[in-house]
């Protein structure tokens, strides 16, 4: 147990930790930046210090490693997760179903403004430590990091199990440097560890008027990455992450932004770059080869994330479907989505080429987290109150306090909007416009089917009253709707006169939880007269294969053949009604176009493509 536990450690620095790992290579800089008016004193570097290690411990430290990573679904975490654990919370309680549900797709949609910074920003300054050794790397910083950008988009296809085997070691060399350059610099100006004193903190941020306040929304790269914690925990269960946290990441962060401000208290002039500036100048170009490998991970972990962002999305009705590869025979986690691979590369690279610095990327960085961070925060409430059943004072004491942090830390961002704050704001804004139109266009199509389907029992009650031929062989109809009529079975009877000896009426559920074990994913009843009702039941983080399942039916009586199984899917044309029928036209129009490109049912459901008839239904929304 105890060596497994180290493994799953040393494998969750490596995922987990890339992101906040990283914001070393430019918080300092970018919290003392001249631009915010702030003298560098002595007296302010401590207290800027300080608010870095107090913003840790509190955000970090006590609202996710403490409190956040406690509400998980079935072992799982993420925004999806607590999303779903959420809508579990408030089930006595409809009122707030529309709004939580909104929020959630809110944070969800913002996760993706931050898969496109992250990488951006942190491969960025990594590179941009070249400048330090000679001005003569300045013109080929930009081009550098964009080809360090698509190699990594690039390889995205070839899956991560190989390389994923060398973050872990790859990102506990990287603290190790962290932690040791950090005491290079204390050592030199041991003053700085008074910052450990929260009063530092609480001065800074009051002293300087207007300025504390702008300076937050620098501080807040410190902490950026703290979601990835909760979002990674089901991969390693969260005693991994935790012990990755306390014994090695807080510590090593720790020394180095210390280190950093012991710097800055003898070298003011090291502002130009002080994590570079604090190795030794032996070290200078080790470092910017370790600080890239260790910028990659930390971009690889985020790619990683929006592909599983995405298929759980996907399997809760938020996206459409679309091609899912899956890049490991053993790793379920591990998927490979083109489409969104794809998009990431161009905005990514896009951000690179038009912002042109780490600077520059910093003012926009940092809205989406924060903005994240206050939705996990708001619907943690709903958990531990409505599911945890913790008194209401409680609750409010807890979450409230974690509010008022996120809530400045997110006001303080909104400062730098007009700097690129704008940028990670419209890709949310564009990706939560596309999740609520396919959330909203399934609703509105599936009424509009019931409204046109015919109860099934009664149906199958008059059908025998006169049986049609029956034919060899199985028919499974796919339908979404497991009360009502297929309109497949209706086509196929008003064409083709004839039935087959067996019919299956599949219906394919994805619950509001990560998992769901074998034994509970299959229930089938009889209908009589060789027709069956088949569910198959899957969590959100599992991948729907319907051919698989069916072979769970054996034991409930219930066996096919392969050669003697056809699948009738009725694919729906939706053609959006003039004037917009329970939507805005123009997002009628957008759910038409994405329900005309999602992805083929028999791919995503894995459906052998031989065996399957389509037929169509025109459906007006």
């Amino acid at each position: 147990m105890r060596s497994s536990t180290a493994g799953l450690t040393l494998l969750a620095l490596g995922v987990v930790f890339g992101d906040i790992g990283t914001s070393p290579l430019y918080a300092v800089k970018e919290t003392f930046s001249p631009d915010h008016g702030i003298p560098l004193t002595t007296e302010n570097i401590l207290g800027g210090v300080s608010t870095i290690f107090w913003a840790l411990m509190i955000v970090v430290s006590l609202k996710y490693v403490v409190l956040i990573m406690r509400a998980d679904n079935k072992g799982e975490g993420g925004i999806m997760a607590l999303i779903a654990l959420a809508q579990q919370a408030i089930r006595g309680h409809p009122q707030w179903k529309m709004p939580l549900l909104m929020i959630g797709i809110f944070g969800a949609s913002l996760f993706y403004g931050d898969a496109v910074l992250t990488p951006a920003i942190s491969v960025l300054s990594a590179v941009e430590g070249l400048e330090v050794g000679t001005s003569t790397f300045k013109p080929y910083v930009v081009p550098i990091a964009v080809g360090v950008l698509l190699a990594l988009f690039a390889f995205q296809a070839k899956g991560t199990a190989v390389v994923g085997r060398l973050f872990g070691p790859v990102t506990m060399l990287w603290f190790l440097a962290l932690g040791a350059a950090g005491i290079y610099g204390i050592a030199r100006e041991p003053a700085i560890l008074g910052a450990l004193n929260p009063y530092h903190a609480l001065h800074f941020l009051t002293s300087h008027g207007t300025a504390s306040f702008v300076v937050l929304g620098s501080v807040v790269l410190a902490v950026t990455g703290a979601e990835a914690l909760y979002a990674d925990m089901g991969h390693f269960g969260r005693g991994a992450v935790r012990i990755a946290w306390f014994s090695l990441v807080a510590p090593a962060l720790t020394l180095n932004y210390f280190g950093q401000g012991a710097l800055l208290m003898t070298q003011p002039a090291a502002l130009q770059n002080p994590f570079y500036l604090l190795f030794p100048g032996w070290a200078l170009y080790p470092m910017v080869a370790l600080a890239t490998a260790a910028t990659v991970i930390a971009s690889q972990a985020t790619i990683s994330g929006a592909y599983s962002l995405t298929k759980q999305a996907v399997q809760l009705g938020f996206l459409p479907r679309m091609t899912i590869v899956q890049t490991s025979a053993r790793e379920m986690g591990q998927v490979y989505i083109p489409s969104i691979n794809w998009v990431l590369c161009a905005v990514v690279v896009a951000a690179v080429i038009g912002f042109g610095s780490s600077s520059r990327l910093a003012g926009a960085y940092g809205v989406a987290v924060t903005a994240t961070m206050l939705v996990d925060t708001l619907l943690t409430f709903f958990v531990i109150r409505y599911m945890w059943r913790y008194p209401l004072v409680l609750c409010i004491f807890a979450t409230g306090f974690f509010a008022i942090v996120d809530l400045s830390f997110f006001v303080a961002t909104l400062l730098k909007i007009a700097d690129g704050g704008w940028f990670p704001l419209l890709i949310g804004a564009l990706v939560y416009a596309v999740m609520a139109t396919w959330r909203r266009g399934r609703e509105v199509l599936f009424e509009q089917l019931n409204a046109q389907s015919v109860p099934l029992g009664p149906f199958l009650e008059s059908l025998f009253r006169d049986p049609p031929e029956r034919v060899a062989g199985t028919a499974i109809f796919l339908t979404a709707t497991p009360d009502a009529t297929p309109h497949a079975l209706l086509h196929n009877l008003n064409h083709n006169k004839v039935l087959h000896e067996r019919v299956v009426f599949l219906t394919v559920e994805v619950r509001d939880v990560p998992w769901v074990p074998f034994e509970e994913r299959v229930v089938s009843e009889r209908l009589g007269h060789g027709c069956w009702r088949v569910r198959v039941r899957y969590g959100f983080m599992n991948r729907p294969d319907v051919s698989a399942a069916l072979e769970l039916c054996a034991p409930l009586g219930l066996k096919f053949e392969p050669m003697e199984t056809s699948f009738f899917v009725s694919r729906q044309k939706i053609v959006p009604t003039e004037g917009g029928v329970g939507m805005a036209l123009w997002r009628d129009r957008l759910f038409a176009t994405m329900a005309r490109n999602a992805g083929d049912v028999t791919d995503y459901f894995n459906i052998p493509t031989n065996r399957v008839i389509e037929l169509g239904t025109r459906v007006q929304i």
